[in-house]
C-alpha cells in the first residue's frame, strides 16, 4: 500500500496524511459493534486523520474533526455508528464524572464503535477489551515545514483487542 509500510509486529510507518487515513480505513473495516479503540499521540500526530479513515470505512455521514470541545461526537449513517471522543482537556483524576455527564460512559463499548483520542489515562474506565493505537512522528519536521512520516503502533488488550490487532496485522501485511 503506497505510503504505508509494515515495519514490525504491530508497527507501521505512514509517510503522509493519506496513508494514515488509509490505515484508518483498514481498521474501520474490521470494527464491530462494541469495539473500542484508544488513540494516543502528541498534538498533530495524526489521530484525527486515522479517525477520518475509520469513519470513511464505516460509511459515517459528515465531516470528522477532533471533538475537543464537545468530548463526544457520534457519526451515524453507516454500517455502524461511530462515537468519536477527545479527552485531551480532561484530568483523569478529577473528570471521570464529566465523562458520565457527556454520555461517554453510556456509548463507549455499546452501540457502534468508539474511537477515543487522548484516552490512555481513562482506558481502564472506558474498556477492558480494546485496541490501543499510538501515533508518533518518525522524525522532526524538515526545514520547509513538510509533514514528517508517522509511526503507528498497535496493541490489543483483552481477547477482542488481541483479535483486532491480529486481524489488522494480517490485513495490512497481505
Amino acid at each position: 500500500m503506497g505510503g504505508l509500510e509494515h515495519v514490525g509486529k504491530g508497527l507501521w510507518r505512514s509517510d503522509d496524511a493519506e496513508a494514515t487515513v488509509a490505515f484508518g480505513e483498514l481498521l474501520g473495516e474490521l470494527l464491530e459493534e462494541g469495539d473500542v479503540v484508544i488513540l494516543e499521540g502528541d498534538l498533530g500526530a495524526g489521530k484525527t486523520q486515522l479517525a477520518k479513515g475509520v469513519a470513511r470505512a464505516l460509511g459515517a455521514v459528515g465531516e470528522v474533526t477532533s471533538p475537543t470541545f464537545n468530548l463526544l461526537v457520534s457519526h451515524e449513517g453507516g454500517r455502524l455508528p461511530l462515537h468519536h471522543l477527545d479527552l485531551y482537556r480532561l484530568d483523569p483524576e478529577a473528570d471521570v464524572e464529566e465523562l458520565g455527564e457527556a454520555g461517554a460512559l453510556d456509548v463507549v463499548g455499546e452501540d457502534g464503535a468508539s474511537l477515543v483520542e487522548w484516552g490512555g489515562p481513562f482506558a481502564d474506565v472506558l474498556a477492558h477489551e480494546r485496541l490501543d493505537v499510538t501515533l508518533e512522528r518518525a522524525e522532526p519536521e524538515d526545514e520547509e515545514g513538510s509533514e514528517p512520516a508517522r509511526l503507528i503502533s498497535v496493541s490489543g488488550v483483552g481477547a477482542r483487542g488481541a483479535a483486532l490487532a491480529g486481524a489488522l496485522e494480517e490485513r495490512v501485511t497481505r
